[in-house]
């Protein structure tokens, strides 16, 4: 982490990122899924921007560790709720509920894991696995599918909760393990 804190320029990139949620909502209810479309697309190219900016200007911070991931699940659990949800969006494109359910509880599953991990050893280090990024992947793919109104939707979909439930696995068993090390660390310091 660099020792500038505050506002720079990826963390107020990721600050956008969240601004342009409401708008990308408001034009999956009022059936402008082109504009719907952009603001994702604007979204995700932001989220590309704010990393590759923080990395190579050296402006990481704990600020845009926080940041970062809560605008990109921010944007992923409005998108997954409004495409389940809109009654403007053909009954055949539409997200069954199953999809956000998976999608979200994977999300609070890793987010409550996160919070026990670093109640218990004061310390937590976050890096995305593979099958993480694979599953950040289909997922946007998904919303991307919807809004183009892609006849086989339901195949990206699918592909996207079978990777949802593999890393959210990956992450649990991860997870697990680091707990399971710092408690023996503990309980053999007493």
């Amino acid at each position: 982490m660099s020792k500038k804190e505050g506002l720079n320029l990826a963390n107020k990139i990721s600050l956008a990122r969240i601004i342009l949620i409401p708008f990308f909502i408001a034009a999956i209810v009022y059936s402008k899924l082109e504009i719907a479309l952009l603001i994702f697309t604007l979204a995700v190219i932001s989220d590309a921007a704010d990393g590759f900016i923080a990395r190579t200007l050296k402006q990481k911070t704990k600020l845009g560790t926080i940041l970062d991931p809560v605008a990109d699940k921010l944007l992923l659990v409005s998108a997954y709720i409004c495409l389940s949800l809109a009654g403007t969006i053909p009954a055949g494109l539409k997200l069954p509920p199953y999809v956000p359910i998976i999608v979200i509880s994977r999300d609070a599953i890793i987010i409550l894991g996160s919070v026990i991990v670093y109640v218990v050893t004061s310390d937590l280090k976050v890096s995305p696995s593979a099958v993480g990024k694979v599953t950040t992947f289909f997922q946007m793919i998904t919303i991307v599918s919807i809004l183009v109104q892609f006849k086989y939707s339901f195949v990206v979909w699918n592909l996207a909760v079978l990777f949802t439930i593999l890393s959210g696995v990956d992450y649990v068993v991860k997870g697990s393990r680091l707990f399971g090390e710092n408690h023996s660390s503990l309980r053999s310091r007493f």
